[in-house]
């Protein structure tokens, strides 16, 4: 079998500069090296070997059949422990198991203080203290308390409940509760505008929220007239300012209150209702990447399934364990990351994007970031996370003497040809990848990835400088996050891995943009899941239910992803194309979107890329968030000078960071007609907050289209 790996490796090779008599002499201590390192790989199975067995198969010899992992041919699995077919169920075997064990992880504010910026802008710093812990007991009886504290408040079971708050202990705190006492449980981002936020609450109807402080002040404060079936909100962090503003009939309470309520009646009490497997668990409002978002529905059978195909990917998981929880827990691949650690005794710690690091952006300088402070062994993140923490690193070396960053290049290289040959470099992992690896706390054994595809560099340079294999994954919403995820000891790039054991794959044709399940030397075709953890569909919405989900003639329940892939040999899929990404130009060309973005984005240069295309022009165009070290540095080389809005701005830089694309685009191997043949620059950034990309950073093609509008008309010359 092809190692997809070492076809690439000479590509992503990083360049050195070095004298050739020392070079030489070097490599003849690394090839002494080699051999000392290389005796171990005789005596035991290498990870290479591992790799290339094969890890998944199809059920029968027909084209349409259905791959499955080589785990679960025999069946497909739906249970993480026998008997416990519901939420609550998991959770009372794993409270009765590590009953005394440290659970759920959070920071102590020391202090707070207003930092001004050169600029002017003040930014609010912390001083954050060790982590407190809550131990399994502690987290059961605080849900248990707080499920019975909303039942007194009116809440009945089957009935929805909305969470709109950011990722902490206290929401977990509040969905264990609703999975307890069958509350459904309707998760919203917290970076959701205001008319998302108002939809997703009036479609479902609820009566109460659990938010925080700062999203009330902030987000639901000025909403909460929309929303007239409100009547309780609940705040996890303390009571707020009252306001006279508010609705006649609209309580506040603290989660602390609504606990003691819970726990004066819990003598008398018991939920009315324990949940079923078929029962919703949750209804979960998509990002919303096109157009208003959507509630997936979510039973309890459906997430067990999801957290059972991806507990059996990580070896080794268990109470030695610690996951840092810093993406939005409203996302399926936080929730579902953080449900599997706790179903198997693992410590969670909690964090947040802006002082996970020692340099993030909240952290005084000075003072220690959460995973400095947790040293996590497992840590899931989205790629836009991770092409940052490339990018950084990768400017920390340019910035290196002459000596150091060639000894980081040598060591990287070498590195990346032993990767390729399923060998370990520890003297390299030791001496010169130690403080790369320290940037998230030094212990990381495992990085999950998924929400988009990940680049092969990005991949490699995490691969490599973090010394820990990751594990990227693919799944949707609508599978519970769960489809595929890469086997730890597989480092070829550019896969998502074998289907899960809860579920199985197949390809359908598509014939408008030529994929086709027979097509050689691998089969190409829509990707199809099927098993326990597809939901039941979209909350008020049958019509976009039937179009994307249907059940076959055995029951079985299929998402139709609207994703396209194909499978290697092995049994390992790929994502190569999307049909909404797929554009047709005038003169008949096809471009993927996708493939031009992926290609583009990883150079220094770009910070984030949306290309744009319509069946109306010949030639593809892009928007384009540049890098503003780099681009000022390529300004400063061809004597352009002015503000950051004028470079964005200005013609003549718009032609240089096109030459830069070119060159990057030929060696990407991109056709000349999917090219960017016109760009505009943009001086603002892309965040959630902006509405042009979701909380997991895809992009909302459609909200940039409206927000550069006038840029397309004038670069398709209409102006």
């Amino acid at each position: 079998m092809n190692n997809h790996g070492s076809s690439k490796t000479s590509t992503m090779k990083l360049k050195q500069t070095i004298n050739p008599i020392l070079l030489y002499f070097i490599h003849f201590l690394i090839s002494l090296y080699t051999v000392l390192t290389y005796i171990p790989y005789f005596l035991f199975e290498t990870r290479q070997e591992k790799a290339n067995k094969i890890k998944a198969k199809p059920v029968d010899s027909k084209p349409e059949s259905a791959y499955r992992s080589i785990n679960s041919l025999d069946g497909l699995a739906s249970v993480l422990y026998p008997g416990c077919d519901t939420l609550d169920k998991v959770f009372m075997y794993a409270k009765n198991k590590f009953k005394d064990k440290r659970l759920l992880g959070t920071r102590e504010i020391l202090n707070e203080e207003d930092e001004v910026q050169p600029n002017g802008k003040i930014f609010k710093k912390v001083i954050l203290g060790n982590y407190n812990w809550l131990s399994y007991e502690d987290v059961f009886v605080r849900a248990f308390n707080f499920g019975n504290g909303l039942q007194m408040l009116g809440q009945k079971p089957k009935t929805n409940i909305a969470i709109f708050c950011e990722t902490r202990a206290e929401w977990m705190i509040a969905a264990q509760a609703c999975f307890m006492y069958n509350f459904q449980l309707v998760t919203l981002y917290a970076t959701l505008g205001g008319p998302a936020i108002v939809h997703g609450l009036n479609e479902t109807e609820v009566t109460n929220i659990i938010t925080s402080k700062e999203l009330l002040q902030t987000k639901l404060k000025d909403i909460v007239s929309l929303v007239p079936r409100l009547r309780h909100i609940i705040t996890v962090d303390g009571k707020p300012p009252a306001w006279s503003e508010f609705p006649k009939g609209v309580i506040v309470h603290t989660m602390a209150a609504v606990q003691a309520l819970g726990a004066e009646a819990s003598r008398e009490n018991k939920p009315l209702s324990k949940p079923g497997p078929l029962d919703i668990a949750v209804i979960m409002y998509t990002s919303g990447s096109t157009g208003l978002p959507k509630g997936v529905m979510i039973s309890h059978s459906n997430i067990i399934a999801g957290i059972t195909g991806m507990a059996e990917r990580i070896p080794g998981l268990g109470e030695e364990d610690v996951y840092i929880g810093y993406l939005p827990l409203a996302h399926v691949l936080e929730l579902s990351a953080e449900l599997v650690c706790l179903s198997h005794g693992c410590r969670i710690g909690y964090s947040s994007p802006q002082t996970l690091a020692d340099q993030s952006s909240k952290i005084k300088k000075g003072s220690k970031g959460d995973t400095t402070m947790l040293k996590p062994t497992l840590m899931a993140a989205v790629p836009e996370i991770m092409d940052r923490i490339y990018k950084n690193v990768m400017n920390k070396v340019n910035e290196m003497s002459s000596f150091q960053r060639n000894l980081f290049i040598l060591a990287y290289n070498y590195k990346m040809e032993q990767i390729s040959k399923g060998r370990g470099t520890p003297l390299c992992d030791r001496f010169i990848f130690r403080k790369v690896r320290g940037l998230l706390g030094g212990n990381i054994r495992l990085l999950l990835c998924g929400g988009a595809p990940l680049s092969a560099t990005t991949q490699r340079f995490m691969n490599i400088c973090f010394c820990c294999p990751v594990g990227q994954g693919y799944g949707l919403t609508e599978s519970c996050g769960a489809g595929t995820i890469t086997e730890v000891w597989d480092y070829n790039t550019g896969r998502v891995g074998a289907p899960l054991v809860c579920c199985e794959i197949k390809l359908k044709n598509w014939e408008e943009g030529g994929y086709f399940n027979t097509d050689k030397p691998h089969p190409r075709g829509e990707i199809l899941i099927g098993g326990q953890n597809v939901t039941i569909g979209y909350y008020k919405n049958e019509a976009k239910t039937k179009a994307d989900f249907f059940e076959d003639e055995n029951g079985q329940r299929w998402l139709c992803t609207g994703d396209i892939g194909e499978f290697d040999p092995d049994g390992c899929l790929k994502i190569i194309d999307r049909k909404k990404d797929l554009v047709k130009l005038q003169a008949g060309e096809y471009v993927s979107l996708g493939k031009v973005e992926a290609a583009l984005k990883n150079l220094s240069l770009i910070d984030n890329i949306c290309a744009y295309a319509n069946s109306y022009h010949s030639y593809v165009i892009g928007f384009i968030v540049p890098n503003q070290k780099e681009l000022t540095e390529l300004a400063r080389k061809k004597g352009l000078h002015g503000t950051w809005e004028e470079l964005c701005n200005s013609c003549e830089m718009e032609n240089e960071v096109l030459k830069v694309l070119s060159e990057a685009a030929i060696s990407a191997s991109l056709e000349k007609f999917e090219v960017p043949v016109k760009i505009r620059l943009s001086p603002e950034p892309w965040t959630p907050e902006t509405g042009l990309v979701t909380d997991a950073f895809k992009l909302k093609r459609k909200e940039l289209k409206t927000h550069y509008q006038a840029d397309i008309e004038r670069m398709y010359g209409r102006k």
